[in-house]
């Protein structure tokens, strides 16, 4: 350019200052016009930016291990789904059990312009307070695994629930007992009294899973006229930890007394099979124990043959459902193609019996 502008410059000797300015003038005005077809030339070959759909996720706990495997397959499954023209990007936030802080996260999610936010509240009395702020927000809301009553879910038409029918997974933790007690009464009726003498491990207190499996796996036994008899029962909380300490004082108070565990989820199943293991016991010598939600690790305690049989509560679909939805949501698009979409509301996945004989069809 300098040298062009020396040419320029030669060439207009001779001439009046008023040509040479207008001159100078049309040469600045041809190098500006050919920077700017050059910048657009540039512009129009670089590749545009994907579309991100930033997705909120709110556990009430993440080291809850049924959680944990959700958060798993949203995260595989999030990477399997993105495009050259689509990035999902998840943030994962841990509520630890309070509520209070759980909202500052949801808050923080809608503050930060989210897409969508899923939540597995860790209080489902609290629903509507956070149904309102998305809604001041317009920011769709998901809840999972842990439902909230369907009066708050009708506040707004864009909110939902996915998860499963704990109603079903009662009935069939009990039916994994009952056909064993029907098939083989003597591999549960260790005394030969003719009752089936039970303690029950349950969820969280006043949580609809807790109360729907307790209620529903003890009625699959006695619709079909097995006698029964609760030795006792206490609340474990879903924690490994706390079953293995209410099986320890249970083992001390009336021992060879318990056939069988019933446990509202695996994590307690298997704390107190430890509970059995540390008390001395063999595994001949352990009661029949019954889980709910076949995680890995309770698989794996099928296949020692220490858990005698669960009850799969699908993470990977209900993973893959609430990544529809919110890829749908944030899309702006119908919800009329999501698979499994009740009353504009609810995505039920459906529960599944896993027992040594067909462990092999759920392992990895």
């Amino acid at each position: 350019m300098i040298l062009t502008m020396k040419s320029c410059s030669s060439r207009s000797r001779g001439r009046s200052h008023a040509e040479v300015t207008a001159m100078n003038h049309s040469f600045l005005r041809r190098m500006a016009l050919l920077a700017a077809i050059g910048f657009c030339c540039l512009a129009g070959c670089a590749e545009e930016e994907p579309e991100t759909v930033r997705i909120g996720v709110a556990l009430y706990q993440q080291d809850d291990t049924f959680l944990s495997t959700i958060v798993q397959n949203l995260e595989q499954q999030a990477k399997e789904r993105e495009t050259a023209d689509r990035k999902l990007n998840l943030n994962i936030a841990d509520g630890r059990g309070s509520q209070a802080a759980q909202n500052e996260q949801i808050e923080r999610f809608l503050k930060q312009g989210y897409d969508v936010v899923c939540v597995n509240i860790v209080d489902r009395t609290a629903a509507a307070v956070l149904i309102d702020k998305a809604r001041a927000s317009n920011v769709p809301l998901i809840f999972f695994n842990r439902e909230p009553v369907e009066e708050d879910l009708m506040r707004w038409d864009k909110v939902f629930y996915v998860g499963s029918d704990a109603e079903q997974s009662g009935l069939l933790q009990g039916g994994i007992v009952r056909d064993v007690w029907k098939a083989d009464r003597g591999l549960i009726d260790r005394n030969g009294d003719g009752l089936l003498q039970y303690v029950m491990l349950e969820g969280e207190p006043g949580h609809q899973d807790t109360l729907l499996r307790t209620e529903n796996s003890i009625k699959a036994l006695t619709k079909a006229w097995v006698p029964v008899e609760k030795l006792a029962n206490d609340s474990a909380n879903w924690q490994r930890g706390q079953a293995h300490t209410r099986m320890a004082q249970w083992l001390k108070q009336i021992g060879q007394q318990v056939e069988v565990v019933f446990a509202n989820n695996d994590d307690m199943a298997l704390g107190a099979i430890d509970a059995c293991f540390e008390a001395g016991m063999s595994e001949d010598q352990l009661p029949f124990v019954v889980g709910v939600d076949a995680t890995p690790p309770a698989l794996e305690a099928i296949a020692e043959g220490t858990l005698k049989g669960t009850v799969r509560n699908n993470a990977s679909a209900q993973a893959s459902a609430m990544l529809d939805l919110a890829c749908a949501l944030s899309a702006g698009e119908g919800l009329n193609g999501i698979e499994g979409l009740k009353n504009g509301k609810y995505i039920r996945t459906e529960y599944a019996v896993v027992t040594p004989e067909n462990l092999d069809e759920f392992l990895p």
